[in-house]
């Protein structure tokens, strides 16, 4: 038999978590079984060169506005000429204009990838999710709290599946540690801090400074390097400099490949109120760096207390405060947590068995009767 044609449909290939895992699963599928192809609604980014490198075609569909018919009349056309026996789209704007570009009777398998516990939707989108439950065949969720969120809106039981994210075993850096404390000043004998990811809200990065700064009082080795950009970045650097953080509290904005910086780090923050499941925290773990996380349904799938990590409660700067300083003072506690929880990433999370879920699961939507 031909390879079965699947069509990933996602908003941009931007270098996010979402984008990283569709060009990790999309290129990595068995080719004897199936073809993938890969539509950007909005636009390009750093992934699709690496889908090229993989052999993955992708076609840029140029949507410009939140309600673009042209975009949706491309996207349509696209899909007839590429006849997919899968269309699997990810992230609201994809799931969205993959489900409507269909009539509601299809031989298509339709797909849809959620990625975080998706509080922020406004009214009408929370209502527009609801209205395509009847266009969807499978609703995956990148971890338990995702799929619940979707199972209380409504989505039956049957058509909810999980698949956590793959993540592969850190290489070799690109700079060495040395070089990169030696980049932002901070001595070689200093206990690293870090957090890697967007600066909004939602990931209360202000607690992260305000609990470095408390503990910096009485353990001056501590500094924190925050790697990512976002909207919140302009009052995250303000709140440092009113709370005298500069010297210790360090952004280096968004970096091409930020997973290199785990490198220079003792240990790894993640403050959010809600996540999916993080890539960043999972990176952070597979590189073996103990962490203090936030105590949310996602990140307790990943951090099991006093095993894997520590869990502080969420807004709780004191327990981040306390918690580091235990890694500061128990340096083999700090390297028993970290191995545990890079052991636990290369054994459940690898990007092999994050494939082999998908396939599985395509396997078994293209052997439902139409």
């Amino acid at each position: 038999m031909s390879p079965q044609r699947i069509v990933y449909l996602i908003p941009t290939l931007d270098r996010s978590g979402a984008e990283k895992q569709l060009t990790l699963l999309a290129s990595g599928l068995p080719r004897n079984e199936f073809e993938p192809h890969v539509l950007a609604l909005t636009r390009g980014g750093p992934f699709e060169q690496d889908l090229a490198a993989a052999g993955v075609p992708v076609t840029i569909l140029g949507k410009r506005w939140k309600f673009d018919p042209f975009a949706r009349r491309r996207l349509k056309r696209e899909l007839a000429r590429l006849q997919p026996a899968i269309l699997h789209s990810w992230l609201f704007a994809g799931n969205t204009y993959g489900r409507l570009a269909l009539p509601l009777e299809t031989p298509v398998r339709r797909v849809v990838s959620e990625r975080c516990v998706d509080s922020w939707k406004a009214g009408w989108q929370t209502w527009l999710d609801r209205r395509l439950i009847s266009r969807t065949d499978c609703l995956v969720g990148n971890s338990d709290s995702v799929v619940d969120f979707y199972r209380g809106l409504g989505f039956p039981e049957e058509r909810l599946r999980c698949v956590p994210n793959g993540i592969a075993p850190p290489g070799e850096p690109v700079i060495s540690r040395q070089q990169r404390r030696a980049q932002l000043g901070i001595p070689e004998d200093a206990f690293v801090v870090g957090y890697v990811g967007r600066l909004a809200l939602q990931k209360r990065v202000r607690d992260l400074i305000w609990a470095t700064e408390t503990l910096w009082q009485i353990r001056p080795q501590l500094h924190l390097v925050i790697v990512g950009d976002g909207p919140e970045r302009h009052r995250l650097e303000e709140f440092s400099q009113g709370v005298h953080g500069t010297p210790h509290v360090h952004f280096v904005g968004h970096q091409p490949d930020a997973r290199d910086w785990l490198t220079a780090f003792d240990a790894f923050w993640l403050g959010s109120s809600f996540e999916g499941m993080s890539n960043s925290l999972m990176e952070a773990m597979s590189a073996g760096l103990p962490v203090v996380v936030s105590d949310i349904p996602a990140n307790r799938e990943l951090v099991q207390p006093e095993e894997t990590g520590f869990v502080a409660r969420l807004g709780d700067t004191v327990g981040f405060m306390q918690f580091t300083r235990r890694l500061i003072d128990e340096p083999d506690l700090s390297r028993r947590l970290g191995q545990a929880g890079r052991e636990q990433m290369l054994t459940h999370y690898s990007i092999t068995r994050m494939i082999e879920r998908y396939v599985d699961l395509y396997r078994e939507l293209l052997a439902r009767p139409n």
